[in-house]
């Protein structure tokens, strides 16, 4: 009776616009990883399940690119991607979800919570969409005003330079934005905007260890990319599991009510 009045009383309570987030240390990736690394030993068929899926949608996205050859059809397929994907995300931090509540994870569940929080889900594609496509432009803008020609170093040099810069500042917006608010949407009744926003909040507030952070996924993607997507199968249900266990030790969403 008191947990349900201590329960009751702590929904009640204003909401911040952003969630407390902790003081990480610096080696914390790792631990986040190492963490990801034992819900893969612990769920090796859900894992292979996600992680052949994952392979399947990169291989066709990049096959239809690759014989479209058209930048606004590369960008639709792109855009399908981007939608599918938070999906993809959600059904695997169900599975850390459910390994560190004790339960036995299974697919059914993973869709379960996917259908609970695919509005939300969509809300974050649409923006990550949007970021993408204004991206492109910035970029297509910066081929504009700054030409370079094949044999001029220095033009090639402030042409690399300038773009990547611009290609940074979306690139850490689209980092921030992402980093923990798609496994708070899947912990917890939360809008997109609370979450995006804790994100945010929790990654300037602890740069040093998110730069880190950043480097180890934008590694471990390389290596996946550099063996044909093979290594994605492994690597990105890697990386949704160390995700979950990021955010759980980095924000705390105590005052929003936990998805059933």
């Amino acid at each position: 009776m008191d947990e349900d009045r201590d329960a009751s009383q702590s929904l009640q309570q204003p909401r911040p616009f952003v969630v407390p987030c902790a003081t990480l240390a610096s080696d914390a990736p790792w631990r986040w990883l190492a963490a990801g690394w034992r819900d893969l030993r612990r769920a090796p068929a859900l894992t292979l399940l996600f992680g052949g899926v994952i392979l399947m949608v990169s291989l066709g996205v990049s096959y239809l690119a690759w014989q479209l050859g058209r930048f606004a059809l590369l960008a639709a397929l792109l855009s399908g991607f981007v939608f599918i994907a938070p999906l993809i995300a959600v059904g695997l931090y169900c599975v850390s979800r459910e390994l560190a509540q004790g339960r036995t994870p299974t697919l059914a569940k993973s869709f379960i919570l996917a259908r609970r929080v695919v509005a939300q889900a969509g809300v974050f594609a649409l923006a990550q969409l949007v970021i993408l496509l204004v991206w492109s432009r910035a970029g297509m803008m910066v081929t504009i005003f700054v030409p370079f020609e094949a044999n001029d170093w220095a033009s090639i040099i402030e042409f690399l330079a300038i773009g990547s810069a611009v290609g940074s500042v979306f690139a850490a917006f689209t980092f921030a934005t992402a980093a923990f608010s798609l496994p708070m949407i899947a912990d917890r009744d939360v809008d997109m905007i609370t979450a995006c926003g804790s994100s945010v909040n929790a990654v300037l507030r602890n740069k040093r260890t998110m730069l880190l952070w950043a480097a180890l996924i934008a590694i471990l993607t390389l290596l996946g990319f550099l063996t044909a997507y093979l290594g994605l199968v492994v690597i990105m249900p890697w990386l949704a599991y160390s995700a979950w266990h990021a955010y759980r030790e980095t924000l705390d969403a105590a005052i929003w009510p936990q998805l059933d």
